[in-house]
């Protein structure tokens, strides 16, 4: 993929993301919640610019301190969203304000990393954003999907056997 086409993806998908954090959304763990993180994983991990093959070990150290900061964000994004149970079982969930300062820390922290690669002549395409973004929005959707689960109700309550049968009081016939 292009350069632009990669820009253009990752502003959508984080556009869309920011968006939707703080409109209370029905946590479904039967849904694929990592759907998204793996196609974005395989868009990153196809083009072949992800290392810089002249600065090898600090190309490999910055990737690896992008990750940490990645999953670090989408760990503190999802510890920081509220959940709650509604009465029928299912879970909600919406962002915070402290959600929206992980979310601003990380973005914080990853231009910082792309500053100090572009001062020590590293090459960085935008496959290492595409990773990073795929571990943030991986890590988040699994916290929120095992921390959902601690809400719902173990088993749902159900009827006892006839309820809703009407009886008749009539005589037994032997």
């Amino acid at each position: 993929m292009s350069g632009l086409v990669d820009a253009l993806l990752i502003v959508l998908v984080a556009v869309v993301v920011t968006a939707r954090q703080f409109r209370a959304r029905r946590i479904d763990s039967e849904r694929r919640w990592w759907l998204l993180p793996a196609v974005l994983l395989v868009l990153a991990l196809r083009e072949p610019g992800l290392l810089d093959v002249h600065h090898h070990t600090a190309s490999v150290l910055l990737l690896g301190a992008e990750l940490l900061v990645s999953l670090a964000t989408g760990a503190g994004w999802a510890w920081t969203t509220r959940l709650w149970a509604e009465r029928d079982g299912t879970v909600w969930s919406s962002g915070s304000a402290a959600s929206l300062a992980v979310w601003a820390v990380g973005i914080g922290l990853r231009a910082g990393l792309f500053a100090v690669g572009a001062a020590t002549g590293v090459h960085q395409d935008s496959s290492a954003v595409l990773l990073g973004l795929a571990g943030t929005l991986l890590v988040r959707a699994g916290i929120l999907a095992w921390r959902g689960q601690s809400l719902r109700p173990a088993v749902t309550p159900s009827g006892a056997y006839g309820d809703g049968t009407a009886w008749s009081v009539g005589r037994e016939r032997l």
